[in-house]
């Protein structure tokens, strides 16, 4: 892989509600256009966050202005929008599903407990689209098992062949909560374009709370399995593990063993190709401190290191915490990372991360070529 081109989706402005932009995602629209998401507030974790739009009509390389065209959310209690992912339905017909943190239940406090490891409540919400994006229907809530805690929504809704939906849920502790965390992966499967949840079924869990799978990210291949990397970390040896990749051939009802792809840290959201290649992006903080990304030519081949793209090198000296706690904490310092990749029409792949300083990160936009029709930008 080669890079095209890069350039910038926004810019952080430092000194107000729009400093701080993270957790970016790029849906590919029927007809090809792009529609960027991202979330801006005063500082990484605020109570002023929000989630902005942007399109492109030619593959990135110039984005609208932004905008914020869905209805506030209305679950009972003051809070914020983390996260907005798209899913495409058909022509016209979009479903969004978003994370809202209450703010209201413990004011003025962070997302996450550093003396418990747990997390404020939060809620799942969906919206949809007849207009491909310009307008959006109410929100509503879905329900998730109290025992599931505040759920964590760390990808675009599931779509199979078959039209069956699912969400992929990530199980947290409530905010006072000082007992062992048991954290877990599960999906909630719906059969009925999202009216409806069937309860949710598990996709990985350590049962001694050793080792923790965060961040899954998850998409269906051109055959209709699922292929899901998740972030691997062990809490008893504080350090992060390989990536661990899950793959389902039954839409996410049965999975194999996870195996690690010699690749350590955060992963991206992969972008599949339509001849089943994959292209998964990565944050090695701790390495390299840098973002990269390699192909596979599919679902359970090897990330091969002669594929490997240096994506943003911030050429740092990263240094590790002693606890979970100290961890959990660090994320609201990292100044890059989270990226999420998009194969597009042309052949080629779109990565979209957040970088920048302590005052204002931006989200930072690079296209790549993989070797079919990828046309010069």
């Amino acid at each position: 892989m080669r890079i095209i081109s890069r350039g910038i989706v926004n810019q952080g402005v430092a000194g107000g509600p729009r400093a701080v932009s993270s957790f970016p995602s790029v849906t590919v629209l029927p007809g090809g256009r792009l529609l960027a998401t991202y979330r801006v507030g005063s500082t990484k974790d605020c109570e002023d966050e929000t989630v902005e739009f942007r399109f492109s009509s030619d593959n990135g390389e110039s984005w609208s202005e932004p905008a914020q065209p869905f209805p506030p959310p209305a679950p009972g209690k003051t809070g914020s929008l983390r996260v907005i992912y798209i899913t495409g339905l058909d022509d016209t017909h979009l479903i969004a599903a978003a994370l809202w943190i209450d703010r209201e239940s413990y004011p003025g406090q962070p997302l996450f407990n550093p003396e418990t490891e747990g997390c404020l409540p939060m809620a799942v919400l969906l919206s949809e689209s007849h207009d491909l994006g310009r307008t959006w229907a109410n929100w509503r809530r879905v329900p998730i098992p109290e025992e599931i805690g505040p759920p964590s929504l760390t990808n675009p809704i599931l779509r199979f062949h078959s039209g069956r939906m699912a969400l992929s849920i990530e199980s947290n502790k409530p905010y006072m909560d000082r007992s062992r965390w048991l954290q877990k992966v599960v999906h909630i499967g719906s059969d009925n374009g999202g009216r409806t949840w069937l309860p949710p079924s598990e996709v990985c869990r350590d049962p001694a709370g050793r080792i923790f799978h965060w961040d899954q990210r998850a998409a269906v291949t051109p055959d209709g399995s699922l292929v899901a990397f998740s972030w691997t970390y062990d809490r008893e040896a504080n350090c992060y593990l390989d990536i661990r990749r899950h793959r389902s051939s039954d839409e996410g009802r049965s999975w194999t063993a996870p195996e690690e792809i010699g690749i350590t840290d955060q992963p991206s959201h992969p972008a599949i190709l339509p001849d089943g290649r994959i292209v998964l992006a990565w944050v090695d903080r701790f390495g390299t401190c840098s973002i990269r990304a390699r192909m596979a030519a599919h679902a359970d081949a090897a990330f091969k290191p002669e594929t490997e793209v240096v994506l943003l090198d911030r050429g740092c000296t990263a240094t590790s915490t002693t606890t979970t706690s100290e961890m959990l904490a660090d994320m609201s310092i990292w100044t890059f990372g989270l990226p999420y990749a998009e194969a597009l029409p042309d052949g080629s792949v779109l990565v979209l991360y957040y970088a920048g300083d302590s005052r204002s990160m931006g989200i930072h936009w690079v296209r790549l070529d993989t070797g079919v029709n990828s046309a010069p930008g």
